[in-house]
């Protein structure tokens, strides 16, 4: 599927930027440019005519902001006037990040936006719309594109609010007060729940342990190890018992083996048969 793209935002240069871009990039990432508006009244209506399958959208405008735009599109999805498109929020500010992902945004691009971080976001975009439409035809179970998970975590880091795309993570792990997301280079401490995370991306994650949710196709494996217990009844030094780990992908440290539990063992395994 070529995706449909319709750009608002309030300044004519940053509208001839990302036209200019998506026009670099068309060759690798196809897609018609069907329409743009310079406020929300004029976007609404250009959506309405145009239909696109994704919208381009400044955060900050006069009159109608961009997240209000994105609310008023999904409110019409809700009330069946019509199916909502992806909505990446294209700012110059980071601090709009959660509020992005409360009306449901797919991607938050921060200006000035790199063609190729505007190709990754187009494709995944793309692609997204696709499965939705798919399952869209398998019959009344299917996932509605309004209903989509969510494609990153905010993390706060040195002050700043982050996005980390769910793609990258391996796991996330409940420690104390709040859990641990790591990816393969860096880890980060968010303030999610691992049952809220659990309810809401049951279909990325998976539970392998009471306090750890792995990533589904970050797992290459499982290992049987013996571990040190404590002293045996009869005071005969300690008996070893026989746990189970799960193997992460292109990630071999010890550190990384995180314990499955005997409830979930079974589900592991045949997750890596």
């Amino acid at each position: 599927m070529i995706p449909r793209i319709y750009i608002v935002d309030d300044e004519a240069p940053a509208r001839a930027r990302l036209s200019t871009l998506l026009s670099d990039i068309v060759a690798e990432c196809p897609h018609y440019l069907v329409g743009e508006a310079g406020h929300a009244q004029a976007a609404l209506e250009g959506i309405r005519a145009t239909a696109p399958d994704l919208v381009l959208l400044d955060v900050q405008m006069p009159g109608m902001s961009g997240l209000q735009l994105a609310e008023q599109l999904l409110a019409n999805a809700n009330s069946g006037l019509a199916e909502p498109p992806l909505i990446i929020f294209v700012t110059a500010y980071d601090d709009y990040a959660l509020s992005a992902f409360d009306v449901q945004a797919f991607d938050y691009l921060v200006k000035p936006v790199r063609a190729t971080r505007l190709a990754q976001a187009i494709g995944r975009a793309s692609r997204m719309r696709q499965q939705a439409q798919a399952a869209s035809a398998t019959g009344p179970g299917a996932v509605a594109v309004s209903a989509l998970p969510r494609q990153h975590f905010a993390v706060q880091e040195r002050g700043r609010m982050s996005l980390v795309p769910m793609a990258e993570v391996l796991y996330l792990k409940a420690e104390l007060k709040y859990v641990t997301l790591r990816t393969r280079t860096k880890e980060y401490l968010i303030e999610d729940s691992l049952v809220s995370i659990e309810e809401e991306l049951a279909l990325h994650f998976v539970r392998v342990h009471r306090n750890a949710l792995v990533a589904r196709n970050a797992i290459s494996g499982v290992e049987r190890v013996m571990q040190a217990a404590d002293k045996d009844s009869e005071g005969d030094g300690e008996k070893p018992q026989e746990i189970w780990q799960v193997i992460l992908r292109d990630i071999d440290h010890c550190d990384h083996r995180l314990p499955i539990s005997r409830r979930q063992l079974a589900e592991i395994k045949a997750l890596v048969r």
